[in-house]
């Protein structure tokens, strides 16, 4: 008796995709390691630094997301929800940044 998936539902990937996703999570951390490690001459770097980073973390935290906690899989209505969750919460965080840079600047 051969299991059938229900017509909604999508099958897992194999193994092998999650090996090519952890080694995808690597470089990208490789990649960061190597930013960071950057020698402070090279200033065109060093002044996107952060913004960088902050895009490489975001990347590499979607990618865990949706393929090791299965949400490529699922209901697009729950990654409407993350994403929309996320991007609130990078709204929130830009503006509390601004915030207090304002009242540090005093």
């Amino acid at each position: 008796m051969e299991h059938q998936a229900h017509p909604q539902e999508q099958a897992h990937p194999q193994p092998l995709e999650y090996v090519k996703i952890a080694v995808i999570l690597a470089i990208v951390t490789a990649v960061e390691v190597g930013l960071y490690f950057t020698p402070p001459e090279v200033t065109v770097v060093r002044a996107a630094l952060v913004p960088t980073l902050l895009v490489l973390s975001a990347a590499k935290f979607s990618l865990v997301v949706l393929w090791f906690m299965h949400l490529k899989f699922d209901s697009r209505l729950f990654s409407a929800m993350f994403v929309g969750g996320l991007l609130l919460a990078a709204a929130v965080l830009i503006a509390l940044l601004f915030l207090f840079q304002a009242f540090t600047l005093r």
